[in-house]
C-alpha cells in the first residue's frame, strides 16, 4: 500500500506539471459556446455500484459522512453552504463545487491541483484527505469485506473481491455518469429557438458582448480551463472560526507553501505552483448547472446569481491581485437581470438522485471466503 500511495502521488504531480504547462493557452483564447459533447457512458455496473458507495459513509475515516454529505443531489450535487464543513472536528474554507459534469473539466479542486481525467485518482484524494473523508484504504477495503452484498457486487461487476482500485474505479464510474441533459441552452444551439426566453436571449448576447463574460466562460463548459484573480477579499468567517483558520493554515502548510503562518487570503493556484505569478489565482469554474449551486466564489461569499452579476458589473474585488479583465461593466438592472436568466437556461433536467439502501455489516466465519 505505501508503493502504490507513492505511486499515485507520483503520477498526479506528474499529470498536473503536464496540464499546468499546457494550460496558459487555454486561458488565452475564447472558445465558440457548445453545447455539452456526448460523451461514453460508463459501465452499467459499475455506475451502480459506485452510486452505492457514493451515498455510503462507511468510506470515511469514522463512518458518518458520505460523498453526498458534501456532493448532495439536494443541492445541485454541491451542498448549498458558503464553504463545506470538512471532516468532523475540523471546517473547510473553500465552497464545494458540483459533482455535476465534473469530469468534463480541465482541472479539479479550486486551486486546480488534480487534473480532471484521472477521476479515480480525484476519489481517492477525497478519500485520504484529512480535510474530507480522512480514511486509511486498507480500513475501507476490509469494511467492504465484512459487508457480503458488497463482496457479491464487487464480484459479479469486476470478477474479484473488493480491492482500493475497484471501489476507486466505481465510484468514479458514478460521477462520470452524472452530466448535464435536456439544458435549454444547448437545445437552442441546437436550433430549437423557443428553448430559451426572450429575456435569457438578450442575456447570452451580452454575456458574448457588452459583458465579456465569453472571455473567460467559454467552451462546451462555459470554462476556460484557466486560472484567474477576481481580486476578493477573503471570507471572514475562514478567521473568524478557529476551526476553519486551522484547517486553513495546515492545508497550506502541507502543501509546503512559502510564509503559510501569515496568509490572510486564499493563493489558489500558488500553493501547486509556488510561483508569485500565480498568487490568488483560482480555477475558472464551469457555468453548466450554475443555478443550481448557490453561494458562489472560490469562498462563498455572494449569495445569489444576482450578486455575481452586480459583483462583475462593479469591476470584481478590490484586491491588487486582481485580473486585468475585470473593469467596470456598465450594465443596467433590467441587463443585469437578463444575464441572470441566461444562466439559469445553463441548469437541465436534474440527475438521478435515487439514494441506495446501503447492505449491512453481517457476521463472518472465521477463514470464510465466499
Amino acid at each position: 500500500m505505501p508503493e502504490y500511495e507513492s505511486l499515485m502521488k507520483m503520477r498526479t504531480v506528474l499529470l498536473t506539471v503536464a496540464c499546468l504547462l499546457s494550460g496558459a493557452a487555454v486561458a488565452q483564447d475564447a472558445k465558440p459556446l457548445a453545447a455539452l459533447p456526448t460523451v461514453k457512458a460508463p459501465d452499467p455496473a459499475q455506475v451502480a455500484l459506485g452510486r452505492q458507495l457514493f451515498f455510503d459513509p462507511r468510506l470515511s475515516g469514522d463512518a458518518t459522512i458520505s460523498c453526498a454529505t458534501c456532493h448532495d443531489p439536494d443541492h445541485g450535487w454541491a451542498d448549498g453552504l458558503e464553504m463545506s464543513k470538512g471532516y468532523p472536528g475540523s471546517l473547510y474554507f473553500r465552497n464545494t463545487p458540483t459533482a455535476m459534469n465534473a469530469s468534463l473539466n480541465r482541472f479539479v479542486y479550486w486551486d486546480g491541483r488534480l487534473p480532471a481525467n484521472d477521476m479515480p485518482t480525484i476519489v481517492r484524494d477525497h478519500i485520504a484527505e484529512a480535510h474530507f473523508m480522512q480514511a486509511d484504504g486498507r480500513l475501507v477495503i476490509e469494511r467492504m469485506r465484512q459487508i457480503p452484498s458488497y463482496e457479491s457486487a464487487f464480484k459479479s461487476t469486476f470478477g474479484g473481491e473488493p480491492t482500493y482500485g475497484r471501489i476507486l474505479k466505481s465510484v468514479a464510474a458514478f460521477v462520470q455518469s452524472l452530466n448535464s441533459a435536456d439544458v435549454p441552452f444547448d437545445e437552442f444551439l441546437g436550433g430549437d429557438k423557443s428553448a430559451m426566453s426572450d429575456s435569457a436571449q438578450l442575456g447570452l448576447e451580452l454575456f458574448r458582448g457588452k459583458a465579456g463574460c465569453i472571455q473567460c466562460h467559454n467552451g462546451a463548459m462555459l470554462s476556460d480551463g484557466g486560472f484567474h484573480s477576481l481580486g476578493l477579499v477573503a471570507n471572514r468567517q475562514i478567521f473568524a472560526n478557529p476551526e476553519r483558520h486551522i484547517t486553513f493554515r495546515r492545508f497550506f502548510r502541507t502543501l509546503g507553501v512559502p510564509n503559510y503562518e501569515h496568509l490572510r487570503n486564499d493563493v489558489g493556484l500558488c500553493c501547486v505552483s509556488k510561483a508569485d505569478h500565480d498568487m490568488e489565482l483560482m480555477r475558472t469554474p464551469t457555468l453548466r448547472e450554475v443555478s443550481q449551486t448557490a453561494p458562489y466564489m472560490h469562498d462563498g461569499q455572494l449569495a445569489t446569481l444576482a450578486d455575481v452579476v452586480r459583483f462583475y458589473n462593479d469591476g470584481g474585488g478590490p484586491r491588487a491581485s486582481k485580473d486585468k479583465l475585470l473593469e467596470p461593466l456598465g450594465l443596467s438592472d433590467e441587463e443585469q437581470s437578463q444575464l441572470v436568466e441566461f444562466l439559469k437556461s445553463l441548469s437541465g433536467k436534474p440527475a438521478d438522485a435515487t439514494r441506495p439502501e446501503l447492505p449491512k455489516y453481517e457476521l463472518r466465519k472465521l477463514g470464510e471466503n465466499q
